[in-house]
């Protein structure tokens, strides 16, 4: 089976260089043929990219999280633009909105958001989106400005009545390792009755370890577990479901199948 892993903070795994190619390596010999690196921050970004230039599997996300809203950085919009001209650079993000932590004020985590989408839809490439305690406000912004080649809503945490909303917009669901918990029925609602064709996975490594791999630091080479609970829920082939799941990736980031 062949695996496509839509988020995994791979700096975060661990710091060094070395480790962050064997991770990268451990997982592409366990089915893992894409992974989308992600970074909260465009210091990080440059970093991990240069880091794992080699790595042909990894494929990167630029942006900047809620989290780091207090302090973008100088020029942060310029080195957008700079990171996009690099090579398997395929996404905006991570972005969203972040209520819970608190980040700033509303206003000015809107203000970011907003920009990046509008950076996303200037270059033709989908976003990534972080959604923590802000779902009305990112479907109500997103149903005006959601860039044309869509949006993923990472390691979704809502409802199936949320998510259908969300799927009237150009919008992939994607489920990280806590839908494979027993108490997150939310998660198992909506996955089992959400289009196929709209669903990804993600490890969301170093967090969201899948139930099976408990007590252990994530890694994308875990990502399996988390593909095969979920053909469990829509009861098909794992096979079957682990392909239609690196496909929808695959096309959304415009790579080859």
């Amino acid at each position: 089976m062949k695996f496509f892993d839509t988020h995994a903070h791979i700096g975060l795994i661990h710091e060094d260089p070395i480790e962050q190619l064997i991770i990268t390596q451990e997982a592409k010999q366990q089915g893992v043929d894409g992974i989308l690196s992600i970074c909260n921050n465009l210091h990080d970004f440059f970093q991990v990219y240069e880091n794992l230039k080699t790595a042909n599997n990894v494929y990167h996300a630029i942006g900047v999280s809620p989290s780091e809203v207090q302090n973008p950085g100088l020029d942060w919009e310029n080195k957008i633009e700079q990171g996009l001209k690099l090579e398997r650079v395929v996404a905006v993000g991570e972005t969203g909105l972040d209520y819970f932590r608190k980040f700033g004020n509303k206003n000015s985590q809107v203000e970011l958001f907003i920009r990046q989408l509008e950076i996303a839809q200037k270059h033709s490439l989908p976003v990534v989106i972080h959604n923590r305690e802000a779902g009305k406000d990112i479907l109500d912004i997103l149903s005006n400005r959601i860039p044309d080649k869509g949006a993923i809503l990472h390691c979704y945490s809502e409802d199936w009545d949320y998510a259908k909303r969300a799927l009237d917009l150009n919008v992939y669901i994607s489920f990280a390792g806590n839908v494979t918990y027993r108490n997150a029925k939310n998660l198992h609602d909506t996955a089992r009755n959400m289009p196929l064709d709209r669903m990804l996975i993600e490890s969301e490594s170093p967090f969201m370890v899948p139930a099976q791999y408990r007590g252990k630091r994530n890694k994308p080479s875990f990502i399996h577990s988390t593909a095969e609970f979920l053909a469990g829920l829509r009861d098909i082939d794992q096979e079957e479901c682990a392909q239609i799941l690196r496909d929808n990736a695959r096309s959304l980031f415009g790579l080859p199948s």
